[in-house]
């Protein structure tokens, strides 16, 4: 997820000057515009070896490392904010990371592609598993692991004592605040403990 609309409503999402921990940053762009938007710092977690090397040159701090593992490297309340954009469907144990999000950051911003869009919810009453902007790939050759939706992650984050502090939909570029779970292709999270 790396248009700037997208990047620009989750930085908003930062306090600036935070200390930030990146879990699956990619090419490491979201960092590097927190870097420069917001005057962060932080690490970003990678485990492609590409990605590695874009999130160098770009200038952002990178750790290889498989999420799958943990984060049992940092202590608690290590960062102001761990970011999860993009990530938590590609996870084993998705439920472990997002303790794991709030234990070592003070916030959490967790993002992921709804499953409950209207879209999507069309394709599956036609008999098929959709194929988005979003969700990109068929069912057979799909990187992700598990779908879910912005009303899975409230539960979930109740169910594990987390606080949802805010949590909105992205659509087209905009903010989606009401019926995210219906309108937004795009679920956004603030979460702490």
């Amino acid at each position: 997820m790396s248009d700037l609309a997208t990047m620009q409503a989750i930085a908003q999402l930062v306090p600036i000057g935070s200390r930030v921990l990146d879990l699956g940053c990619g090419d490491g762009a979201l960092l590097a515009y927190l870097q420069e938007n917001r005057k962060c710092m932080g690490y970003g977690i990678e485990i492609d070896d590409t990605n590695v090397h874009a999130c160098v040159k770009r200038g952002v701090n990178v750790i290889q490392l498989n999420l799958d593992e943990g984060l049992a490297l940092f202590d608690d309340a290590s960062f102001d904010v761990v970011l999860q954009i993009d990530t938590l469907q590609h996870l084993r144990n998705a439920e472990v990371m997002l303790r794991e999000t709030v234990r070592v950051g003070r916030l959490g911003v967790v993002a992921f592609p709804n499953f409950a869009h209207w879209p999507n919810r069309l394709s599956v009453m036609q008999g098929r598993m959709p194929v988005t902007k979003r969700l990109p790939y068929q069912w057979y050759d799909t990187p992700n692991i598990r779908v879910g939706t912005h009303a899975d992650l409230n539960i979930l984050a109740l169910k594990n004592g987390l606080k949802v502090l805010d949590s909105f939909g992205i659509q087209d570029k905009r903010i989606v605040r009401t019926f995210p779970n219906m309108l937004a292709g795009t679920s956004v999270f603030l979460l702490s403990r």
